[in-house]
């Protein structure tokens, strides 16, 4: 009999550790920008962080999976627990004494993207080992339902921190990394492939993940229209509905609350999640959402309630939360071991690309056709994504329950213990997900509208 959760010691390690890292990294998120403002004033070069972290995160997230796939798993976790220390030290320092050019924090940007690239499918490979199938939906919500919480209190945190000193949310990142290297060193279990990966630059291992997700319809198909087209659509609507109920910038309550929604629905539906068995009922709740998704972009066009419209958001991604993380847990298990590094980290690439670009698509159609116009070609895009996941054979025939390979997979070594964790074959993880800036750790990856 598989323990459960609550009992499961190094499920408890893992959890802890990427509650420490994330409240770290959520705090210095808001602080970085600010800093380099406050040095500079200028909002561009704030802006650059983000930026220049974003691209890194995207370049090196590949080469990443490779190495998660080559190397034991907690063996280079803790070597980015080193790096990260290392990064954050000398940043906190710098500031400290007031010295922060503007070369260390992009470079401490720069590394922290890295080290999450490398750091975030190496925990995704731990976990699954941590962590027996039927019970990687409810774990993986249980790391969403962190994650969120920490997104909301952690820049609040940060932003208090900064106002008092600003090196004090750095150093405050400083504690939680630490903390959180101990509770990965305090880990037994092992996560290694048996079939190691080959070069990390080498092509056909940066393509291997890709391959393996488009070998698949089930997943290639979610992808490509959940995970790209209607994150990119998710993106333009927010952003659209944050600038229409901020009435252009003159006042920051409405479009403030229906960010406010959007961070309490992602909440609501990692707590939700583990009580419906989202990787059982992953097509319905995709196909729920894209809908929801549809009918909020038509509303949007004709309301003119800030709070409706964050209600309404909320809805969304409450069920886009429920149904990614049912999707993850069939990708965790369906994924062969020696791969699952490769794969996590070409989903979450799939997933993060076109991010960036729905803001910006969001505010060119606001300028150029105005609020209602552009709420309805939003919706239109949308409209078709729902459609195709709706009527596809791929998404209605689920995804297979075995890898195709057929190869059997190893067990995780595990330390010597008088009460050994269970090893069965089965995340954010937070995280996984890329933040803004400074070095952090991902939350689990999600494929649907608003993830990372």
């Amino acid at each position: 009999m598989a323990t459960p959760l609550r009992s499961n010691r190094d499920f408890r390690l893992l959890w802890l550790s990427g509650l420490f890292a994330v409240l770290g990294s959520q705090m210095s998120a808001l602080a970085l920008p600010l800093l380099v403002l406050k040095m500079t004033g200028s909002a561009v070069q704030a802006g650059a962080v983000g930026t220049v972290s974003v691209c890194a995160l995207l370049v090196t997230m590949l080469p990443g999976g490779v190495m998660a796939d080559r190397v034991e798993r907690r063996r280079l976790m803790r070597l980015c627990d080193a790096g990260s220390l290392a990064a954050v030290t000398a940043l906190t320092i710098a500031v400290w004494y007031g010295h922060a050019p503007m070369v260390l924090v992009l470079l401490v940007a720069t590394s922290g993207a890295v080290l999450s690239s490398v750091y975030g499918p190496a925990a995704f490979g731990l976990m699954r080992a941590v962590v027996p199938p039927d019970q990687m939906g409810t774990a993986t919500a249980r790391l969403q339902a962190r994650t969120s919480t920490v997104k909301m209190v952690g820049p609040l945190v940060g932003g208090g921190l900064f106002g008092i000193h600003e090196a004090l949310p750095f150093a405050a990142q400083f504690l939680g990394l630490l903390l959180s290297t101990v509770c990965v060193a305090l880990v037994r279990t092992r996560s290694e492939a048996r079939s190691r990966a080959g070069s990390v630059f080498s092509r056909r291992e940066l393509t291997a993940g890709l391959a393996f997700l488009w070998q698949l319809p089930y997943l290639r198909t979610v992808l490509l229209v959940f995970g790209l087209g209607m994150n990119f659509a998710f993106g333009a609507l927010t952003f659209t509905a944050l600038a229409v109920f901020s009435e252009n910038g003159a006042s920051g309550l409405g479009g403030g609350f229906v960010l406010t929604c959007v961070s309490a629905g992602s909440l609501a539906g990692a707590l939700i999640a583990p009580r419906i068995a989202p990787d059982r009922h992953a097509r319905a709740l995709i196909v729920a959402t894209c809908w929801a998704c549809v009918l909020t972009a038509a509303a949007l066009a004709w309301l003119s309630s800030a709070l409706l419209a964050g209600l309404l958001c909320a809805i969304c991604m409450c069920l886009s939360t429920v149904a990614s993380i049912g999707f993850l847990s069939t990708l965790l298990i369906v994924t062969p071991e020696d791969r699952i590094g490769r794969v996590q980290s070409a989903a979450g690439f799939l997933s993060s690309m076109v991010q960036p670009f729905g803001p910006l698509a969001g505010g060119a159609l606001l300028t150029l056709l105005g609020s209602r116009i552009a709420f309805s070609a939003i919706g239109c895009v949308l409209a078709v994504s729902a459609a195709v996941v709706t009527l596809a054979p791929s998404v209605r025939a689920g995804a297979a329950t075995a890898p195709p390979t057929g190869e059997p997979e190893p067990k995780a070594a595990q330390e010597p213990e008088p009460k050994p964790v269970q090893e069965p074959e089965p995340k954010s993880a937070q995280e996984p997900e890329p933040e803004p800036a400074g070095t952090s750790r991902p939350a689990p990856d999600s494929a649907g509208p608003g993830a990372h």
